[in-house]
């Protein structure tokens, strides 16, 4: 990993994904970038032997319950309190205007 970006690599950088930057932006990314490759060479530094390889920091589980089968509501109960039913289902006005 080089140790320091210099400010012409990251205009090379930014002419490659065709975008013009001012100087003061160049600075700045020069900078930000810097710190993102010393941060990473700060993390490549790290023993990580004996470190099993993860996805996610945090043990996952998940959080739903398990689907049991519960009391229902009887069909005609609920079919009696609909303002309108057809073949023992709910009748709703078209919406399309299409008779199918």
């Amino acid at each position: 990993m080089p140790t320091r970006i210099s400010s012409d690599e990251v205009a090379h950088v930014a002419r490659l994904a065709r975008l013009s930057l001012t100087q003061e932006e160049l600075d700045r990314f020069t900078a930000q970038l810097g710190a993102v490759l010393e941060h990473a060479r700060d993390v490549e530094a790290l023993d990580t032997a004996g470190v099993p390889p993860t996805a996610h920091p945090l043990p996952l589980e998940n959080v739903f319950r398990e689907d049991e089968a519960g009391p229902c509501l009887d069909r005609a109960e609920v079919l009696a309190q609909a303002p309108a039913v057809e073949d023992e289902r709910f009748r709703v006005p078209r919406i399309l205007g299409v008779t199918p």
